[in-house]
């Protein structure tokens, strides 16, 4: 048997994939984070011209200028984001601009802060790079958001970065702007990166978003296109830095995949440039799911922040079996141990699925809840 690489066995495959094992296929799935809604049309047709332009060819490393320049107006005008297109990289969804932040400035020894819950692929991404991850308690009572003073008071000379994530996967939980502001001008002082991954940013309800990139030069921004557009297969993302930062990080994106796939990256452009009614239909029809599961285990006894953002919340069940009962009865969930120790009774549930399946699944809970 050859042995695997020592960073690889600190890892674990995903629990939320292993959930997946063990239902059966008409279960009603509230375990993946992905929209349960189709790419809009026009995004289809630029993609299906695209190829019938033989337009298959590599493309920049960096991706396409003229998708690069929409995505700098879009960081401008959304985010108050000043930037380059020679700034920004065209990745392999967000998942592979977070891998490309990780081995490109985490080494072995350095100290990462991590909110505490938080996705789980942070977590990994961090141990690959053979980082110490330092937890950050994201309270219930605060509605699960990181704030500034539980992040000061982890600072040390060995801080090397820190991940954010709002709205957040997999609570909901959307930072205030104090926070946010107070985190970035502390990475100015002590100097170290924020890695903000800001995939759900559209997706937010009653609140605004805000990027740390508006305050520190310290940033790196991470997005794509998976949740706006449920483009999730389709597999395209971006990154945004300071000149000195986007160089590192090409160095890993050059190496690893060279460039995003060319249909792809036109069907961002057509994202950014096309009509956002269809955005605006997803988000609304999201708030209206949202108001029901938050209502719904509320009232069976499940206490549940209200969430601002993304499309998941993070009810209190403290009942060790619920999720394999739950799967057996014929709702996916996924044990909320597998974001972080505070995450430990609690579930993790997706509201990315029709609102007649969340109304049937909030039945069949509120049954093997009082079993």
């Amino acid at each position: 048997m050859i042995n695997p690489a020592k960073r690889t066995k600190s890892i674990e495959l995903s629990q939320i994939r292993k959930m997946f094992e063990i239902t059966n296929p008409d279960a009603i799935n509230l375990g993946i984070g992905e929209p349960d809604f189709n790419v809009p049309e026009n995004i289809k047709n630029a993609m299906i011209e695209s190829i019938n332009n033989n337009d298959t060819h590599y493309t920049p490393n960096k991706g396409y200028i003229e998708l690069r320049e929409e995505i700098a107006k879009k960081f401008k005008n959304d985010n108050n984001i000043s930037t380059d297109p020679e700034n920004i990289i065209v990745t392999v969804g967000a998942s592979e601009a977070l891998y490309m932040c990780a081995q490109a400035f985490i080494e072995k020894g350095d100290d990462v802060l991590l909110p505490n819950p938080s996705f789980l692929s942070y977590e990994a991404c961090i141990k690959l790079s053979e980082g110490n991850i330092i937890p950050v308690d994201c309270k219930m009572e605060n509605g699960f958001k990181l704030k500034y003073e539980d992040v000061s008071e982890k600072i040390t000379k060995n801080t090397k970065a820190i991940i954010l994530n709002s709205p957040s996967n997999p609570t909901g939980a959307v930072m205030d702007k104090e926070d946010i502001k107070a985190i970035a001008e502390l990475s100015m002082d002590n100097n170290f990166l924020i890695i903000s991954d800001e995939i759900y940013e559209k997706i937010i309800y009653d609140k605004k978003h805000y990027s740390p990139a508006e305050w520190s030069e310290n940033v790196i921004t991470l997005n794509g296109f998976s949740k706006t557009y449920a483009m999730t297969g389709l597999r395209i993302g971006y990154l945004t830095a300071n000149e000195y930062l986007c160089e590192e990080l090409l160095k890993i994106h050059q190496y690893n995949i060279a460039c995003a796939n060319t249909t792809s990256q036109r069907g961002a452009y057509e994202a950014l440039t096309g009509p956002q009614n269809e955005v605006e239909k997803m988000v609304r029809e999201f708030k209206r799911r949202r108001d029901l599961i938050v209502k719904r285990l509320n009232e069976i006894g499940h206490e549940t922040v209200n969430a601002e953002g993304a499309f998941y919340v993070f009810p209190k069940i403290e009942d060790d079996t619920f999720v394999k009962r739950a799967a057996a009865a014929g709702v996916i969930t996924v044990p909320g141990g597998a974001f972080g120790s505070n995450g430990n009774g609690h579930v993790r549930m997706s509201y990315a699925n029709s609102y007649e399946n969340i109304s049937k699944a909030m039945d069949i809970i509120e049954e093997i809840s009082h079993e």
